[in-house]
């Protein structure tokens, strides 16, 4: 049976987000049982297989869907013209729904329970000012790319800057919604508790959209319609309310 191409956007969503929630939550499981007693070196481990990980999620998925694995990433890309609404209304909950399997995967691998919420608190202004800087870098760091023409280098961008910013942010960067509501899910080293989630969410939210603002103004002769995030992909599902989504290829560059 072939899907639909909006139906194997939202699988490329749903696996691709279930991925990298793994790699991050069973990267952090793995360090923390390889060096118990070296925190600095738990955090090294995590953040260079996030990093690759992503890389390698972000080519295998991106054809297909652009990419994205994370909410603010889809609704960056929906103020710019490069998905739909329809696109937006199925790649989110894809998102949201792939990271909670990718969790348990994680947990099961590591034979924990296969949810156990999460009671690392994780709050306090710095905390949140980090969310909000590496939200608004990682924005503009792709569509920065997209519109400067130079997509092919997105994945091995975001996956460096995501290596980097678990060093420079005191938050361990994560800059996703999606990752915020997966990782309660896993009391272990990359956990945060419920109670921390939502003002993560707001500031990378604010973080987000000052990106958005940034890139509109550094990139103001760039097309409106974003040529794919964070590459390539089949486009837009639809046009509504006027807005001129531009259809482009599916290989990726």
């Amino acid at each position: 049976m072939q899907l639909t191409r909006l139906a194997r956007q939202a699988l490329a969503e749903f696996l691709g987000s279930a991925g990298l929630v793994t790699v991050v939550i069973g990267s952090g499981i793995a360090a923390q049982r390889l060096s118990p007693d070296d925190v600095g070196l738990q955090l090294l481990e995590n953040a260079l297989v996030t990093g690759a990980g992503l890389v390698a999620l972000i080519l295998a998925f991106g054809p297909v869907s652009g990419g994205h694995f994370n909410p603010v990433v889809t609704l960056a890309d929906r103020f710019f013209g490069g998905v739909g609404n329809r696109q937006v209304a199925v790649y989110i909950p894809a998102q949201v729904i792939g990271g909670a399997v990718g969790a348990v995967v994680a947990n099961v691998m590591f034979e924990l329970p296969a949810v156990s919420v999460s009671t690392t608190d994780r709050s306090g202004g710095g905390l949140w000012l980090s969310e909000a800087v590496a939200t608004f870098g990682l924005v503009v760091l792709i569509f920065g790319l997209v519109r400067g023409g130079r997509t092919a280098l997105a994945p091995f961008g975001v996956g460096a800057y995501i290596t980097a910013a678990y060093w420079w942010s005191s938050s361990t960067s994560f800059a996703n919604p999606m990752i915020d509501l997966a990782r309660t899910l896993s009391d272990t080293f990359s956990g945060i508790a419920p109670a921390s989630v939502p003002m993560f969410l707001l500031l990378q939210l604010v973080g987000g959209a000052a990106g958005v603002a940034a890139v509109a103004v550094l990139y103001p002769e760039a097309p409106a319609g974003a040529d794919g995030v964070v590459v390539p992909h089949e486009g837009t599902d639809d046009r509504v309310g006027g807005a001129s989504a531009i259809p482009v290829p599916k290989e990726a560059t």
